[in-house]
């Protein structure tokens, strides 16, 4: 399983969606810090969940940080995150 695809599974286990993108943009960072070869370093996630309804901004940033701890602690260099409750304006 690669790196997109654990954490699309993580996000979907965690906070139930209603909807999730997770990009690889890894090739736009060639040649920059944490690039590797075979990319799967550079992340954004677009998230919509109830469970952000009524958090702040860091608050949901924070639940997606510990929901991919692990990721974030060894192959992943930069995770960019969209974090939004239902109804909310981007």
């Amino acid at each position: 399983m690669n790196t997109r695809d654990i954490i699309t599974e993580k996000l979907t286990e965690a906070f139930a969606p209603q909807s999730l993108a997770v990009v690889d943009e890894s090739q736009l960072h060639e040649g920059h810090a944490g690039h590797r070869p075979g990319g799967e370093t550079h992340f954004r996630v677009y998230i919509v969940s109830n469970a952000f309804v009524g958090k702040s901004r860091i608050e949901r940033h924070r639940m997606i940080n510990a929901t991919l701890a692990g990721e974030l602690a060894s192959s992943v260099h930069a995770l960019a995150i969209h974090a939004q409750a239902p109804g909310e304006s981007k």
